[in-house]
């Protein structure tokens, strides 16, 4: 294995883990706003990871540069669904979890 293999496999792996710890944080968490607090975080930097791991194995730069509008696209995608889903929580009268807060 080359450098370049041993590094994107690197990055690669690191994403898989975000991914799995922002599912972690889905399932764990007690409201809707830290979970996508988990959720968004996490995802953002896996998909960051994944990318980078797979520019490494670009064949062109024309490939690249479409991964790099793919991570774009999705990053806004992810930010403008968050906002949305929080916004939509609190006009339903969903208030933030508080330490004290037994559910």
């Amino acid at each position: 294995m080359t450098t370049t293999e041993i590094a994107s496999f690197i990055l690669l792996l690191t994403g898989a883990v975000f991914f799995f710890a922002g599912t972690v944080g889905l399932l764990r968490f007690p409201d809707v706003y830290t979970r996508l607090h988990a959720l968004a975080k996490a995802d953002n930097l896996g998909l960051g990871f994944i990318m980078l791991g797979l520019l490494l194995q670009a064949p062109s730069p024309a490939t690249a540069l479409k991964l790099v509008l793919i991570w774009l696209l999705a990053l806004a995608a992810s930010a403008t669904v968050g906002f949305l889903i929080a916004r939509r929580a609190r006009q339903n009268g969903i208030v933030p979890w508080q330490s004290g807060d037994r559910r």
